[in-house]
């Protein structure tokens, strides 16, 4: 069973080589399909058809392994108040697509580049000379724009972290003690993320933690495609 994405971005790439190849979809994005299902039926040009079979495939393929793999996680910490963010280990050029693929599997998209965010990560801070030079530096230069995110290793980042107004704080290869530890140390003053070691058999354990967000690399990194196919009648 899989969840599809990308059908209308493979329409697109059959209608930019040929406008009157016609597209019926039987099923739409986001939804569950079983082994054998027939996503749809492409009427049209053979010439177009075959040119645009293999970009076509790639696209779902790739962005429907995503959504799967986002579903599965979702899933995975259901009835929990948490939510399950990609990151930005994107494939180039299919950052855009990639992350809609997340959305489409139910996850809920981090920031989609460094103009969108401030995320204050440990060479960040090594560079700036500790974690509240670099809060202090970003609050200067942006004041309110962005949020300000912080990584953090350990209880005592944390609790700088904190005191420095991080308005999230992400908790970065933790122990779900260090973890329960840390939500209970920031009780509420800062949002919560955990981030790194993340796998769908732990996965309800960290969101159990009481984290508002847990981020999840391979999700978009290293998601197994979905198999699918092009076939003539």
């Amino acid at each position: 069973i899989g969840v599809i994405a990308g059908l209308p971005i493979a329409k697109r790439v059959f209608q930019k080589l040929d406008h009157t190849v016609v597209c019926v979809n039987n099923a739409n994005d986001g939804e569950e399909v079983k082994p054998g299902y027939v996503l749809c039926e492409l009427n049209g040009s053979k010439r177009a058809l075959l040119s645009g079979e293999r970009l076509a495939l790639n696209i779902v393929q790739r962005l429907s392994g995503i959504a799967t793999l986002t579903a599965k996680y979702v899933k995975a910490v259901e009835g929990l108040p948490v939510k399950i963010l990609d990151t930005r280990k994107t494939v180039p050029g299919m950052r855009v697509l990639d992350k809609y693929a997340v959305a489409v599997g139910g996850g809920f998209n981090h920031r989609f580049g460094l103009y969108d965010g401030i995320l204050i990560k440990d060479n960040h801070i090594k560079a700036a000379g500790g974690i509240s030079d670099a809060v202090h530096i970003a609050k200067k230069k942006y004041k309110n724009k962005f949020k300000i995110e912080v990584e953090t290793s350990n209880l005592e980042e944390v609790k700088e972290a904190l005191i420095s107004g991080a308005d999230i704080i992400m908790l970065d290869n933790m122990s779900t003690d260090e973890m329960t530890k840390a939500v209970r140390l920031i009780a509420g003053a800062a949002l919560v993320e955990a981030s790194g070691g993340v796998t769908l058999k732990n996965v309800r354990e960290i969101a159990e933690t009481g984290v508002n967000f847990i981020s999840v690399g391979a999700i978009t990194h290293s998601p197994p495609a979905l198999d699918i196919g092009l076939y003539l009648v």
